[in-house]
């Protein structure tokens, strides 16, 4: 999903922590994320983007059924808890281990995060997202689905802590951890 920039003004609430936003967002109507303690609405998607979206989300499952990992896949709408002002909402996260309760609205320990570029949603996905997602300690993988052209920006985090990024339009995405191959090849097709 894509979040749409608004002005001040807006009538969106501004300088809110995550729990305000929460019991905020809980009387909306909609769907939101908080940056840097400010509301964003999400955009409608268009038909390109939702198709993607649900290509990666397919590709996800598939390879962790293909690794017998003990992984799960969840889609958008479940949020990355990044910071105190940061509540993100990935297209798409694998975390490991036990299955998350049903009733949870975030995942506390994601190894892989995706976002599906949007024109509205570019900017943030690649410069606040990318360091947001990368505060949280567990994530390992940020993967940025582009488009036109088709590409993925695969952010990995080093040993040493340091972000390894790759650019790729074809052949295969090793994702380790959590061991799981990903045939960029068909994904983009």
């Amino acid at each position: 999903m894509t979040t749409a920039r608004k002005h001040p003004g807006d009538g969106l609430p501004r300088g809110i922590t995550v729990d305000e936003f929460l019991v905020w967002s809980e009387q909306q109507s909609g769907r939101y994320e908080l940056h840097d303690g400010n509301v964003y609405a999400m955009s409608p998607e268009r038909v390109g983007h939702a198709a993607m979206k649900f290509k990666v989300q397919r590709a996800l499952i598939d390879a962790i059924q293909h690794g017998h990992l003990p992984c799960h896949m969840v889609p958008d709408g479940v949020a990355v808890h990044v910071s105190d002002g940061k509540w993100y909402e990935p297209d798409a996260q694998v975390y490991c281990g036990p299955k998350a309760n049903d009733e949870e609205i975030k995942i506390e320990n994601p190894i892989i995060v995706v976002e599906v570029v949007s024109p509205s949603s570019a900017r943030l996905d690649k410069s606040e997202k990318l360091i947001g997602y990368f505060a949280v300690e567990s994530v390992q993988h940020y993967l940025i689905v582009l488009l036109d052209p088709a590409r993925i920006i695969h952010h990995q985090r080093q040993s040493d802590g340091n972000i390894l990024t790759r650019l790729l339009s074809s052949g295969t995405l090793r994702l380790d951890p959590p061991g799981i191959e990903i045939d960029v090849t068909e994904l983009l097709s």
